[in-house]
């Protein structure tokens, strides 16, 4: 077993990124990034390609309260650094504390700005009791509870979610440790920690990282009752609440809450939950589901999942309106089967500055993506313990899939979800590292080399700029 990640392989991730940075912009010089975008990337990458591998081997000698503490404090400060510069970068790049081209972002500060001067019955009745749809609720109501405490501080928000964020990255190394083991569960810490999309999110107006919180927190709980010699009512109904509060933030994230937590009670092995307790639980699971289904949310999961083909359909041709001319080949045949290492990196400028913020990180997974290959391959096929996995693997791949089928396949606000459990696969796919597999990631250096520069030649195709 390797305990950490590899220096040898984090070293070549990093340089890799250099060359495919250099490659995109000499290829497509007409399209090269600003040098303040590149800076950032090689920021975002090198942050998690030369901590990981130090972090992750240096933390293992530490005692479990020593790591978690500075697994959490360290998360903050990282996490606190951005969300100040940030905040003033916006500031002066935009105008206002938000990202270029803020839509969602203002609608959600501007909602609960409003809000904060109602009273309690109006806010709820608007929010809930007389919608037709609950998703999307749940946020724009915890702004507003925050705003109406503490006023309308757009700073004190964000810097509440470095706590959020921090938080979640203790509560995947918790869950990794049980579902795995402790060295595992220390590597999927270290790069939750330092992965650049989490600590983005966190200078963002959205409500990505209360719902990863949200997200993490119910599979956490969901394995503690799984593993848990005593039930008591509280342990159960905590991660049901989990689940119900997710439909007011995504639908289909609380459906596929729901959905893994009965995978998990039918397939997880009898060591892990007796059959006895199995059937006390899963008696929970289905009154929880009985009383969802007969109002407004399992409606609205019946029409999401009804819808979802029409819904695939008018977002290519909305891409393809505003000029993305082969957005239209982006069905959920093609995309599905890139699911895991999806999105891509925009490593050019087409006019999409939000893109490139990003674009460190989404390296990263495009990168980090051949261990979620090697776990599929280990847990399916080599050590056939996929009854392990039955959790995480049933909402990270039902979420995803789902994703694939939708015109959203390479969003990467809507793939972020699934982002936790991916950390998982790829530390374990680490873990899992055998001379065979380290041929395979070797030629997986080159996959991805090709595959940063078809994502520029199709971003700049796409939209009918090359000469």
């Amino acid at each position: 077993m390797v305990p950490f990640f590899p220096k040898i392989i984090a070293n070549k991730g990093l340089v890799l990124y250099v060359v495919s940075l250099l490659t995109v912009s000499i290829a497509f010089n007409s399209f090269a990034m600003p040098f303040m975008w590149m800076l950032l990337g090689v920021a975002e990458v090198s942050l998690f390609f030369v901590l990981a591998p130090k972090l992750s081997k240096e933390w293992q000698s530490k005692s479990v309260k020593d790591f978690t503490r500075n697994l959490f404090w360290i998360a903050v400060l990282l996490r606190v650094v951005w969300v100040v510069f940030s905040y003033y970068f916006y500031l002066s790049q935009t105008g206002q504390p938000f990202e270029y081209g803020s839509a969602d972002a203002i609608g959600y500060h501007d909602e609960a700005d409003w809000l904060a001067y109602e009273n309690w019955n109006y806010i709820w009745d608007f929010l809930f009791a007389s919608r037709s749809s609950y998703s999307d609720s749940g946020y724009p109501f915890y702004l507003t509870v925050l705003y109406k405490i503490f006023g309308h501080n757009i700073m004190l928000a964000r810097l509440l979610k470095t706590v959020y964020s921090a938080f979640t990255c203790v509560l995947l190394y918790k869950l990794a440790s049980r579902t795995i083991n402790e060295q595992v569960g220390r590597m999927v810490g270290v790069m939750a920690m330092l992965m650049p999309n989490l600590i983005i999110y966190c200078g963002l107006h959205l409500k990505e990282t209360e719902m990863l919180l949200l997200v993490v927190a119910f599979l956490e709980r969901t394995d503690f009752v799984l593993r848990s010699r005593k039930i008591t009512i509280w342990n159960i109904l905590c991660p049901l609440l989990l689940a119900t509060a997710m439909f007011t933030f995504r639908t289909v994230l609380g459906a596929l809450a729901l959905f893994s937590f009965i995978t998990a009670l039918v397939f997880s092995p009898n060591r892990v939950m007796k059959k006895e307790r199995k059937a006390v639980v899963a008696v929970w699971v289905v009154l929880a589901i009985v009383v969802l289904a007969g109002g407004t949310i399992m409606t609205e999961v019946e029409s999401v999942w009804q819808g979802r083909g029409e819904n695939q359909n008018a977002k290519r041709m909305e891409q393809t309106l505003r000029g993305n001319q082969w957005a239209k080949y982006a069905t959920g045949t093609v995309m599905a089967p890139m699911i895991f290492v999806l999105p891509f990196s925009t490593m050019v400028d087409t006019g999409q500055e939000n893109q490139m913020v990003l674009h460190g990180g989404n390296y990263v997974r495009n990168f980090m993506g051949v261990f979620v290959l090697i776990t599929l391959y280990v847990v399916l096929f080599k050590k056939k313990n996929w009854r392990d996995f039955s959790l995480v693997g049933s909402f990270v791949i039902g979420y995803l899939g789902i994703i694939s089928t939708t015109g959203f396949a390479n969003s990467e606000r809507f793939l972020l979800p699934g982002l936790p459990c991916l950390i998982i696969m790829w530390a374990y796919g680490v873990s899992e590292l055998t001379p065979k597999s380290i041929k395979f990631v070797k030629y997986w250096y080159v996959i991805v080399l090709i595959m940063e520069i078809g994502w520029a030649y199709f971003k700049i195709g796409s939209r009918g700029l090359l000469g």
